[in-house]
């Protein structure tokens, strides 16, 4: 009989038990809330994350286990979050947009609440810029008109013909654009229309001095003089409080008679009933728009002439539209993986970020080491390794002090020694409560001391040093919004704020 079969069958082995790299724990759940198609992003995410989609327009929509346990949330453009709608989220970590705009999420509402918002600014930037200038250059050619002629069975059997149905075609070549925002797309409509022959201006108060020397371009210092200058405006920026309808009818009628006007940025930058009546009345003599207030669009601009609209589908390609969307998980998969805010490379809320206690998994020791909530992680007990943080936190003077500390702390809490009475057990304990203040007042006398390097952790607490993943911070940095423009002669009841925006898509 072969030996083999006489031997004792193995036991199985537990897996579940605890092992010295830390107990295995659940993945975090990430959700995509407004779509269904998750096959570029699971790649990414699936050794790390579980993914689960929701395709939802509101968060009513969006099921209980969602709200209640996704650490991680992916979102197009066609859903809302408001702060309401935030405060539904108990786990929440970070969000990001699959897109550049940031306009239909409160992210400042969202710092305070911990949660960081990321966006997507470098996908689509040459597919934005080059629908830019296929709507600027139907507008000066009328080739989408004249094509809808064609296509109508309209017959041009001669010059006559050919000059009515193509009235108000213009030269390029000499004309004005004017661009409002030079950020990356604005950027690259700039050096494709100076292809064409266009004299390219820009308003952008945001940008440093020589922007204009560098790309050869003609900087105007208000948005009044380039309404005034340009034969054709163009929209290039991000969509905030301060330039909710920017082409508005105090700044149409600044406008060149007869301009062209096109928009590829935000919706919210035009007030749609105004631009109607201007291209009704010929004040404007064409307009481009790809992005509506409200979107599917139906509105005033819908008997409108002299109107091209297309569904927010500047920035799709089949190129862009995978690189947008691995973009966008690589940045949920560095939260994960990493230290929060520290580790993201496109965060837009960092200044509204407010401290938060420490986590519950890293213990209530932690709260007594690190008074100012040191960034903990989001896999307890696996993966350690030391925190960066771009924010600076007061620590003990010296870990000789803590280990004091703990000391009396452990001999003030300790049981009595065998065959001691109560009585010198009560006066230990008020022994070494008298010895925390007195070193406690001692610290006091002592002067600030300078921030913690972001890799130290105590020596006297070794078991509690920062761990891997989705942790809390706070990082302080001034908004852009409150950026000073020196330049801008504008009265304040007429000056408009406009930011510029690296990328304008969705």
């Amino acid at each position: 009989m072969d030996k083999n079969l006489m031997m004792p069958k193995r036991s199985r082995i537990d897996v579940k038990g605890n092992f010295a790299n830390g107990p295995l724990q659940a993945r975090p759940l990430v959700a995509l809330l407004d779509g269904r198609d998750c096959s570029i992003e699971m790649p990414i995410l699936k050794d790390v994350a579980t993914v689960a989609f929701c395709d939802a327009q509101s968060t009513s929509e969006i099921h209980e286990k969602v709200l209640n346990e996704a650490v991680g949330a992916l979102m197009w453009h066609t859903i809302v979050l408001t702060k309401e709608d935030l405060e539904k989220f108990k786990a929440l970590r970070i969000i990001v947009r699959i897109g550049s705009g940031t306009d239909n999420i409160d992210v400042k509402a969202a710092g305070e609440l911990g949660i960081a918002v990321c966006n997507v600014p470098g996908y689509g930037v040459e597919e934005v810029a080059d629908t830019t200038m296929c709507l600027i250059l139907n507008l000066y050619r009328r080739t989408y008109w004249l094509a809808n002629m064609v296509r109508e069975g309209k017959k041009f059997t001669g010059p006559e013909q050919v000059r009515e149905a193509a009235h108000g075609c213009a030269r390029i070549r000499g004309d004005t654009l004017g661009l409002v925002g030079l950020g990356r797309i604005g950027s690259a409509v700039a050096l494709r229309a100076k292809a064409f022959g266009f004299n390219v201006i820009f308003y952008d108060p945001y940008l440093p001095d020589g922007i204009d020397k560098s790309l050869g371009l003609t900087r105007v210092y208000t948005l009044q003089d380039l309404l005034f200058q340009s034969d054709c405006v163009s929209l290039h920026c991000t969509l905030n409080e301060h330039n909710h309808h920017l082409i508005n009818e105090f700044t149409i009628k600044q406008m060149r008679p007869g301009a062209f006007l096109v928009n590829t940025a935000r919706g919210g930058l035009v007030d749609d009933e105004t631009l109607a009546l201007a291209l009704k009345q010929g004040r404007i003599r064409a307009a481009a728009l790809d992005v509506h207030e409200n979107e599917p669009y139906n509105g005033a601009l819908k008997d409108a002439p002299n109107l091209i609209c297309t569904p927010h589908a500047a920035f799709f390609s089949d190129a862009s539209a995978t690189e947008l969307r691995e973009m966008a998980a690589t940045e949920i998969r560095r939260a994960i993986v990493g230290n929060i805010p520290d580790v993201l490379r496109n965060c837009v809320n960092k200044e509204y970020f407010m401290r938060t206690p420490p986590t519950a998994a890293a213990g209530g020791v932690a709260a007594a080491v690190y008074p100012e909530g040191l960034n903990g992680g989001y896999y307890t007990g696996a993966l350690h390794h030391r925190a960066h943080s771009t924010t600076p936190h007061e620590g003990p003077h010296s870990t000789t002090n803590l280990a004091a500390a703990a000391a009396i702390a452990s001999a003030a809490l300790a049981p009595p020694p065998p065959g001691s009475t109560s009585s010198t057990s009560s006066s230990s304990v008020a022994a070494a409560a008298a010895a925390v203040a007195a070193a406690a007042a001692a610290a006091a006398l002592l002067p600030v001391p300078s921030p913690v390097p972001p890799n130290h952790v105590p020596s006297a607490v070794p078991h509690l040093s920062p761990q891997v993943g989705m942790p809390l911070g706070i990082v302080s940095s001034q908004s852009p919004l409150s950026a000073p423009d020196p330049n801008n002669h504008l009265s304040s009841s007429i000056k408009t704020e406009v930011k510029a925006e690296s990328t304008e898509a969705p």
